[in-house]
């Protein structure tokens, strides 16, 4: 911190040009990524152009528990792209259609309607920071912190979530729409939608689910078990695009007034599956079972790209 300097006062040093000043980041940020924001009309149903904002990490609402079902990290995911209704939106198209109608060229108002918006993810990042909102109010409006435990997996399947320009639908967009159907728990608006525990017909059950414990799918097992990549759990043709590893969670102890932050992190090496408990100058080695029980804050996941995965 230097005190402020006029324009008067900067003189150069160094005789020549001075160096170009060094990116860190070979390429984009390894944490930038980009969202989708879909608008269609309810009324008649046109689009308005795809939205891009960017995004440094996904901040997760948790939705309200149902007693007896276990929350997972698919059903913050769900609920952060279900679609909601916006009131009192221009349409130009309504506005256009409407001008149409009306003769001796009578000025009209702008028609405003009810839009659908939509949030997907445009381009996903290397890595992946997941914040689950544990803030809520009471009736009172004084502050509370949420503890359920939401349950997350070591390996992260992001397909169902990205978005895709619209077009032929290809084999893999029809699976990924098809375990979309599977898994949403339903929407924001009170749309219809499957529960979070239905169970699809024979056959069709997808081959995970994100958080999901259950240990009588071969694949999840698989998925759960530490230091592999579960690629080969996969047939060539319905291996996932965008596949993420677990490396750190991040947990707070305390309420909203005070608490402590510890962090499980994988330890160094790029297959490393040793995980380490850190709190301060304490650092103990973790087992990935504790690791995923924990409460978690903040989850940070890495892509990992195999032979069916685009590298961009």
């Amino acid at each position: 911190q230097q005190p402020e300097i006029t324009q008067k006062q900067i003189s150069c040093r160094t005789r020549g040009s001075l160096p170009p000043v060094s990116n860190p980041w070979k390429s984009q940020h390894p944490f930038h990524g980009r969202l989708t924001s879909n608008m269609v009309c309810k009324h008649c149903e046109h689009q308005s152009p795809v939205r891009f904002d960017t995004f440094d990490s996904l901040s997760l609402s948790i939705p309200a528990a149902v007693w007896g079902r276990p929350m997972t990290l698919d059903h913050c995911l769900h609920h952060f792209i279900s679609s909601e209704s916006v009131k009192d939106v221009v349409c130009d198209n309504c506005t256009k259609i409407q001008a149409e109608g009306i003769l001796n060229g009578q000025s009209i108002e702008n028609q405003k309607t009810t839009f659908v918006k939509q949030l997907k993810l445009g381009k996903l990042p290397q890595c992946l920071c997941i914040h689950l909102q544990r803030l809520s109010w009471s009736n009172q409006g004084t502050p509370l912190k949420r503890h359920e435990h939401v349950q997350f997996n070591e390996f992260l399947v992001m397909d169902i979530y990205k978005y895709r320009v619209p077009g032929p639908k290809s084999s893999q967009e029809q699976l990924s729409r098809k375990n979309s159907e599977e898994t949403t728990p339903g929407t924001k608006d009170g749309r219809a939608g499957k529960p979070p525990d239905a169970e699809p017909p024979a056959g069709t059950k997808p081959l995970f689910m994100n958080g999901a414990s259950s240990s009588s799918s071969s694949s999840s097992s698989f998925l759960m078990s530490p230091g592999t990549f579960p690629l080969a759990a996969f047939p060539e043709c319905r291996a996932p695009l965008y596949l993420y590893r677990l490396m750190a969670v991040v947990v707070h102890h305390g309420d909203m007034h005070s608490g402590h932050f510890v962090t499980f992190r994988r330890a160094p090496g790029a297959r490393s599956s040793q995980w380490l408990w850190i709190s301060d100058e304490s650092v103990r080695r973790a087992s990935l079972h504790e690791v995923l029980a924990a409460s978690a804050y903040l989850l940070f996941y890495e892509r990992v790209h195999g032979r069916a995965q685009p590298q961009s």
